[in-house]
């Protein structure tokens, strides 16, 4: 634990240091990856999304936000000694609490207590806000594993997020729970962006016909585009991996799903963002949209 404590340090010291140097701090942009059901594969796809990502030479932070179905550190094999429980209750830093899994990745495990979030007082508030902020500032990208289905605590970290990845499989009842999750969001917030992942297809008429199902119907009732951003194909790898706790893009790297999940995190990074300099954009607004007592 003290060897990965001091890569820690190490990594983020690193990270600052090149923030300095360039004159200015990083803003993180902040994605949840969310589903309308359980069993579609999200938590995997975002494990291994943030891997796609940080092998294209990305910092990413990943927190484990599904609460009571916390797994980010199952399938990485990983014991974590502290989480997101220890930082709402001031018991431990950020620093202490981000573990290193796969290849490096900085992650921080879930619990229970996302649950009790909106119970804090304000100064346990304000410090959870600081800490986070200590560490976003070195990140490219911060992304949140919600839970699936449409919690309150789901909700609130969708319509706080920069954008929402639903993951979604070709199964009806996947396509509609994913329609139903989107369609409760815009109520809430008409300015969250969405994009659609599309997980389990056969190939890519597969994908492009379950996009066109919610899009048709996203487009008819809530007059709202939600563009597919990719789609992984079904790859018996995926399991192998799962089963040995091993993200499947270390795994099995010429598998298809791990090309198609690389292809899926640079076509996200290639995609045009709004307002990259809006001053609620990124951590801070995160914060601030999440933390309102008014929802």
């Amino acid at each position: 634990m003290s060897d990965q404590a001091q890569a820690l340090r190490k990594l983020v010291s690193s990270y600052r240091g090149l923030a300095e140097g360039s004159g200015k701090k990083r803003t993180a942009r902040v994605l949840t990856v969310s589903s309308g059901k359980g069993g579609v594969g999200k938590s995997n796809f975002t494990l291994n999304f943030a891997l796609a990502l940080k092998s294209l030479g990305r910092k990413v932070l990943v927190f484990d936000a599904d609460i009571g179905m916390a797994n980010i550190d199952v399938l990485m094999g990983a014991r974590p000694k502290y989480n997101l429980y220890h930082l709402l209750r001031g018991e431990r830093k950020m620093s202490e609490i981000v573990e290193l899994g796969t290849l490096g990745l900085p992650f921080v495990a879930g619990g229970s207590g996302l649950a009790d979030l909106f119970l804090l007082s304000e100064a346990d508030l304000n410090y959870f806000t600081s800490q986070i902020e200590i560490v976003a500032e070195e990140m490219d990208f911060i992304i949140f594993d919600t839970g699936a289905g449409l919690s309150k605590e789901t909700l609130k970290f969708i319509t706080a997020a920069d954008e929402c990845l639903v993951v979604t499989t070709p199964e009806p009842t996947s396509i509609t729970d994913a329609y139903a999750l989107i369609k409760v969001v815009h109520g809430l917030d008409e300015q969250v962006n969405f994009r659609l992942v599309v997980n389990r297809v056969n190939g890519e008429n597969e994908a492009r016909q379950v996009a066109d199902k919610i899009s048709l119907v996203s487009r008819r009732f809530l007059e709202l585009e939600i563009p597919m951003l990719g789609y992984l194909r079904d790859d018996t790898h995926v399991m192998q991996a799962v089963k040995g706790q091993t993200p499947f893009i270390t795994a099995f790297p010429a598998s298809a799903a791990a090309r198609d999940i690389q292809r899926l995190a640079m076509t996200y990074l290639n995609v045009p963002r709004n307002k990259p300099d809006d001053t609620l954009s990124g951590i801070k607004g995160f914060m601030h949209k999440w933390l309102r007592r008014d929802k």
